[in-house]
């Protein structure tokens, strides 16, 4: 024996709480017609009678009232459920997952700190990888991914800008090797660069046919090798720091596009919209526009 359907649940336990079918009927904005094809359908279903009809309205029986007992439990869980999960939509709290590229993390930094300052109920979850986490499977509410737009279906994409690329080395580099003059005084000098890197800047590196010194699978190894001084490297100039120096400012031809990922299933929930308005915030003052 299965229990029917919620609605027709619902339906007895307003009849056994009104006792009568227009109460019933008017508690759940329905026809009082419904309210009567519920409960004889509910009553065929379970091969019970659960109301005693009278010139006043229905009387519960005893499987009425054991019904009514186990549907207002059901009715509370439901209540309980239903904030719930409003509270998921409408909420800024619980699990955020924020995935990007390694290279991206101290950009991405600072604005989940804005996050946990605005919204405390927050439990954010940096994720970089260099795999394409797959929003539709829920590995992650929002995705910072660079290159090429993003086309897979269902994502909600945003241009976010350009982040600028420049040329750097160590004093000690340059002291040794002396500092180029300009684009084209670049041959004969090493440089340090990522393996398999798709960036613009990787592209115009292999295209200009320059001496690799050294490879990494690391952004942040490639940046320790070019502090070290082992040959020149490219790095954003907000990221660069002490320690180095610009050799040649970010040229168009280095500079990599990126693109502000989300669901559209989770796209316009407030901790979604919390967490896209901060990283646009932060990222505008790093970032050229389009």
């Amino acid at each position: 024996m299965s229990l029917a359907p919620w609605d027709e649940l619902r339906t007895a336990l307003k009849v056994a709480r009104a006792g009568t079918v227009s109460g019933a009927a008017q508690a759940l904005g329905v026809h009082h017609a419904t309210v009567i094809r519920h409960i004889d359908a509910l009553e065929d279903r379970l091969g019970v009678k659960l109301f005693q009809r009278h010139a006043k309205g229905y009387a519960p029986t005893e499987a009425g009232l054991a019904l009514a007992e186990v549907a207002g439990s059901a009715e509370q869980g439901f209540e309980a459920l239903a904030a719930r999960l409003q509270g998921l939509q409408t909420g800024i709290t619980g699990d955020l997952i924020v995935t990007t590229v390694p290279e991206l993390s101290p950009l991405v930094m600072p604005a989940i700190a804005d996050l946990l300052t605005a919204h405390p109920g927050l439990t954010p979850c940096l994720r970089t990888e260099t795999r394409v986490l797959q929003l539709e499977y829920g590995e992650a509410h929002v995705a910072i991914r660079a290159g090429q737009r993003p086309s897979e279906p269902d994502n909600v994409v945003q241009n976010l800008g350009k982040l600028p690329v420049g040329l750097y080395a160590s004093p000690a580099y340059l002291d040794t090797h002396g500092k180029p003059d300009g684009p084209e005084g670049l041959s004969g000098h090493g440089f340090i660069t990522a393996e398999n890197v798709r960036a613009p800047y990787g592209k115009w590196l292999e295209q200009s046919g320059q001496r690799i010194v050294l490879r990494s699978n690391d952004s942040a190894s490639c940046h320790a090798a070019i502090r070290a001084g082992l040959g020149l490297g490219f790095m954003t100039p907000t990221l660069a720091g002490d320690g180095v120096t610009q050799v040649i400012a970010p040229q168009p031809d280095w500079a990599s596009e990126l693109w502000l990922v989300t669901h559209v299933d989770l796209h316009r929930s407030a901790k979604v919209q919390a967490a896209t308005a901060a990283i646009k915030q932060r990222l505008s003052a790093v970032l050229q526009p389009d």
